[in-house]
């Protein structure tokens, strides 16, 4: 066999493993996963990420509905979670915060814009509650998918960042009702450590002067014969409840103008 020849197959088969391996990741495209992997390195070598609690974690790519839950400290919390977790997470965004010009990139994610300017936004809530109920609702298309439908969408309940750092601010009220009226159970987050910067974007180039942690607490299935009772409110209000005696950090009721940076 001509050298060139044997080099040639080399190379198609040294790039059809390649492919195959980028390819697994819950979209099976290698774009996706060659961004994937870029966010696990950037999360693990600039942050430090450490993670606990994974084995509250689903294992599938395709979890179903689910939500995750986190406290927001920094601009780079949603790229540092999504390390963190095999399935894709579909963010729900502060529309102030999502500047035209990467428009590409809130689509490539599939982020969900949400009005902060009070009053609830009940079409953010629609598009959260078509994405639970079926994750090909939004139109995309996405192959590898052998499940009943159900994605996964990810909030901050806080609606801003917290200010000053390690303080907890009041859930946002329609979290809860998310919550109810989807029965989707809810993986809650803990993270800390993030850089502070004055700016939310500025997190993500700025590196962590200590590792930044994410502790996953068990599923919480607000369907279950215990939580039945719960309004939307009181569901809110719980989360909320169980932040604050996980992390032993003080609430507040108060939002300062840095909050919704």
């Amino acid at each position: 066999m001509p050298a060139w020849l044997a080099a040639s197959i080399l190379i198609w088969l040294l790039w059809a493993a390649l492919a195959n391996v980028l390819a697994r990741n819950p979209r099976a495209e290698p774009l996706t996963g060659l961004v994937l992997i870029f966010m696990r390195l950037y999360a693990r070598g600039f942050h430090r990420l450490r993670v606990s609690g994974r084995e509250h974690i689903p294992r599938s790519m395709h979890p179903g509905s689910l939500i995750v839950l986190c406290n927001h400290t920094a601009g780079v919390d949603p790229v540092l979670v999504q390390a963190a977790v095999p399935f894709e997470i579909k963010w729900m965004m502060g529309r102030d915060m999502m500047p035209a010009r990467l428009q590409g990139l809130w689509e490539f994610t599939g982020v969900i814009p949400v009005n902060r300017g009070g009053g609830g936004d009940t079409t953010a809530a629609r598009m959260a509650m078509r994405y639970l109920e079926d994750d090909e609702a939004d139109g995309r298309a996405r192959s590898g998918r052998n499940h009943g439908g159900g994605g996964v969408i990810g909030i901050f309940p806080e609606g801003g960042i917290e200010r000053p750092p390690r303080t907890i601010l009041p859930f946002q009220p329609g979290v809860g009702l998310l919550i109810k009226r989807s029965g989707a159970p809810v993986l809650q987050a803990i993270i800390d450590g993030t850089p502070q910067s004055p700016t939310a974007w500025g997190s993500l180039f700025q590196r962590s002067t200590r590792a930044v942690t994410i502790r996953f607490l068990p599923i919480r299935d607000y369907r279950a014969p215990e939580f039945t009772k719960l309004s939307a409110t009181d569901i809110a209000e719980d989360l909320r409840n169980r932040l604050i005696q996980e992390t032993g950090w003080p609430a507040t009721n108060e939002r300062s103008a840095e909050t919704q940076r």
